[in-house]
């Protein structure tokens, strides 16, 4: 089992994906939308609410084509893969239906001692139109794979604001939110099945740490941009530690001269950290 160290700068294009108003809406509620509250958030739950039109949660980006496979990157075993870092920028609101065309790319390999982290990009095109949906990029932890020599890439600059959060939003999770989420296309068992978990060294399965990301953008949606998708630039994070189905979100929230700084916490550790958060105007 290996890397493809010499896949830096492939590219390839491939369909991405079909969806209808149901699948915009299940990704709603894989990332929590109307728990607790089954009326307030409609617009993204339901498709036909009296006066209501539906709308689109914006990290649904992510699920629509994605930076890539796991082919192209090389040959390893599944159970020692971990989401490192996520990024999603929105060239406007997504269609309730439609499809996608992605261009990806394999944008490079660090090495992190023992260790690797891959990076993928992608562009996703409507495939009727040819507009720009969103660009996506993704860090991919790689246990066992470095020792390769090559660069150990370095962290954009970011740093905690020395001041209490500007915005402090709680979400709960359900116990059985992973094997809901999943229903949106990451069918990986690490997060339904307890013997890769347990292969990958927890004593259960974890939630998709894109399920932690979704609710980490429901919260920027309603509380920095008004829930307005049209309003919602782009997100970036670092997956930091796991989430178990069943435990509480809280996301907090500093702006900081134009730009929003986040992190995500559950049962008192950080598990999205270096969040970054661009609102369109």
């Amino acid at each position: 089992m290996a890397l493809r160290l010499d896949a830096v700068g492939e590219e390839w294009e491939a369909p991405g994906r079909r969806w209808t108003s149901a699948d915009a809406i299940l990704y709603a509620l894989g990332v929590g939308a109307g728990a607790g509250d089954p009326l307030a958030e409609l617009p993204y739950t339901t498709e036909n609410s009296h006066g209501v039109g539906q709308r689109v949660l914006p990290t649904f980006a992510v699920m629509l084509g994605g930076a890539g496979s796991m082919s192209a990157l090389g040959d390893f075993d599944l159970s020692q893969v971990l989401h490192a870092e996520q990024s999603v920028t929105l060239h406007g609101p997504l269609p309730v239906e439609g499809a996608s065309v992605t261009r990806s790319r394999v944008a490079a390999f660090y090495d992190k001692g023992r260790n690797a982290i891959a990076v993928t990009e992608g562009v996703i095109t409507d495939a009727a139109t040819g507009a720009i949906l969103a660009e996506v990029a993704a860090g991919l932890f790689i246990r066992g794979e470095g020792g390769f020599g090559g660069e150990r890439g370095s962290a954009a600059r970011w740093e905690r604001p020395a001041r209490e959060p500007d915005h402090v939003v709680t979400y709960p999770t359900r116990p059985e939110q992973a094997l809901l989420y999943r229903l949106s296309g990451d069918r990986n068992p690490l997060h339904s099945g307890p013997r890769l978990a347990e292969r990958a060294g927890f004593d259960r399965p974890i939630l998709h740490g894109l399920c932690t990301y979704g609710f980490t953008g429901r919260a920027l949606l309603h509380t920095v941009c008004g829930s307005d998708p049209a309003r919602f630039g782009g997100m970036s994070a670092r997956f930091a530690a796991p989430v178990f189905p069943g435990q509480e979100l809280t996301v907090a929230i500093w702006e900081d001269d134009g730009v929003f700084l986040f992190q995500t916490t559950a049962a008192g550790k950080i598990v999205l950290d270096r969040g970054t958060f661009i609102k369109r105007s």
